[in-house]
C-alpha cells in the first residue's frame, strides 16, 4: 500500500531512553521513565493520580474493579464504541445498558442518558469519539443528580479540552491510550487517571496486583503483602521510556497533526456543500486534538465504495465501529431499542489516514482521490 492508514512516529529519543532504562538495570515497571512520564502528566494537565498501564483496556479494567461493581449492577454506555469500553464492565459481571450517539457527532447523547438511568445504574462511561469532548456539564448534572460514577474513555483524547479543562480530568476516572495510531504512542501502552480522591489509595494497590508493594518502597509499609484483587497492570520501563519520548515532543506533533487536520477539512468543504459528505462537528465547549479525520458518506452504499476505490489507488482507508448493541456477542442481551445514530455512522464513516508523516503530496493524492470518487 502506497499511503498506509497510519505509521508510527518516531522522535528520534525512544531508543536513547530505552537504553538509559537498560542501563539503570531496572526495565520492570514503576522505575525513573514510568516516574517521568507520571510527572509529566501531572503536571501538564493536573491530573489528581496518574498510573501507567499496558493498555487502554487496562486502565478501564481499573476503573471497573475500582467502582467495585456488583452482578447485575447497570453501566451506561455508548453503542458506537470499542469493545473494550464494554468488555472492561463485563469482566465484572455488570449490565451493559448502550445509548445511542448524538446527531453532529458520535459521541454519547447526553440527553437520551436519563431515561436509561435506573436503581441499579451505577456509572456513565463516555467516549470522547476522535478527541473531541462529549458535553460533560450535562453528563456531570446526571452524575451528581442520581449519584452516578463517571468513567472517561479518553483513548483517543490526549491533549484536547472541554471548556479550558483537560478531558481526563472531569469524571471520577479516565482510561488514555498509547497505542501505535494514537497521537503519542508506546506501540501498546494506556495510562489511568484517578480524579476521585476516594480511589487513589485502591487504584495503586491494584496496579501492582493487589499488594500495598508501592508503600513498601516508599517506607511506608515493613513488607508488603497481599491486600485486595488486582492484577499487573503497570507496563515495563521500556515502554515508559519509549513513551516519555514521545511526551517531550506533544506540541511539535500535535502542530502537524492539526495541519493535516485542517488541511483535509479544507479541501473538502466543497464537497460537502455539494452535499455528497458530512464533516467532523466540533462543538463551541470542544477542542480539537487532530485524532482523527473522517467523512461521513451521505449515501449508506457509499462507504464500502469508498473505501474500496482508495483502495485500489493503494490509500488505505478504514471504516470504523460496528455498534456494540448488534454484535453476536451482545445481540441477545440488548434490550430491544432502536440505537439508529449508533447505526448510521457504523455504516457511513470513512476514516482517512492521519500521521505525523503524511507528506503534502500524499495527502494532495488522497484529496484528488476523494474528490475523484465522488464527482466521477
Amino acid at each position: 500500500m502506497k499511503i498506509p492508514f497510519n505509521k508510527p512516529f518516531l522522535t528520534g529519543q525512544e531508543l536513547e531512553f530505552i537504553k538509559q532504562a537498560v542501563d539503570l538495570g531496572k526495565i520492570s515497571g514503576n522505575g525513573m521513565f514510568t516516574q517521568k512520564c507520571h510527572d509529566f502528566f501531572i503536571e501538564k494537565y493536573k491530573f489528581k493520580k496518574v498510573l501507567l498501564t499496558t493498555s487502554c483496556t487496562d486502565a478501564l479494567e481499573m476503573s471497573a474493579i475500582l467502582l467495585n461493581l456488583k452482578t447485575d449492577d447497570e453501566v451506561i454506555i455508548p453503542s458506537f464504541t470499542f469493545v473494550s469500553t464494554a468488555n472492561a464492565f463485563i469482566l465484572r459481571n455488570a449490565k451493559i445498558v448502550f445509548a445511542d450517539s448524538e446527531k453532529n457527532t458520535p459521541n454519547i447523547d447526553p440527553d437520551k442518558i436519563e431515561e436509561l438511568i435506573t436503581p441499579k445504574t451505577k456509572a456513565i462511561v463516555v467516549v470522547h469519539y476522535a478527541g473531541v469532548s462529549c458535553d460533560m456539564d450535562k453528563i456531570m448534572r446526571l452524575s451528581n443528580k442520581y449519584n452516578l460514577f463517571v468513567v472517561e474513555d479518553s483513548a483517543q483524547a490526549i491533549d484536547s479540552y472541554y471548556k479550558n479543562r483537560p478531558l481526563g480530568s472531569i469524571g471520577h476516572l479516565s482510561a488514555f491510550s498509547f497505542h501505535e495510531t494514537k497521537n503519542v504512542i508506546s506501540g501498546e501502552g494506556g495510562m489511568l487517571v484517578v480524579n476521585d480522591e476516594n480511589f487513589v489509595k485502591r487504584a495503586e494497590i491494584i496496579w501492582e496486583k493487589g499488594t500495598n508493594r508501592a508503600q513498601f518502597f516508599r517506607g511506608e509499609v515493613n513488607k508488603y503483602e497481599w491486600v485486595d484483587i488486582g492484577s499487573s497492570f503497570l507496563p515495563s520501563e521500556v515502554i515508559a521510556a519509549f513513551l516519555y519520548a514521545q511526551l517531550l515532543h506533544l506540541e511539535e506533533i500535535q502542530k502537524k497533526r492539526l495541519k493535516i487536520w485542517q488541511t483535509y477539512y479544507h479541501a473538502f468543504k466543497y464537497l460537502k456543500d455539494k452535499g455528497v459528505i458530512k464533516l467532523p462537528y466540533i462543538p463551541d465547549y470542544a477542542t480539537n486534538n487532530a485524532h482523527m479525520f473522517y467523512i461521513i458518506c451521505t449515501e449508506e452504499n457509499d462507504q464500502e465504495k469508498l473505501i474500496s476505490y482508495l483502495k485500489k489507488n493503494e490509500i488505505l482507508a478504514t471504516f470504523h465501529y460496528l455498534p456494540l448493541h448488534k454484535s453476536p456477542f451482545f445481540h441477545d442481551k440488548h434490550d430491544g431499542r432502536p440505537l439508529p445514530l449508533s447505526e448510521y455512522y457504523a455504516n457511513h464513516l470513512v476514516r482517512l489516514p492521519l500521521y505525523y508523516d503524511l507528506n503534502e503530496q500524499d495527502q494532495n493524492i488522497i484529496i484528488e482521490c476523494v474528490f475523484n470518487f465522488f464527482l466521477k
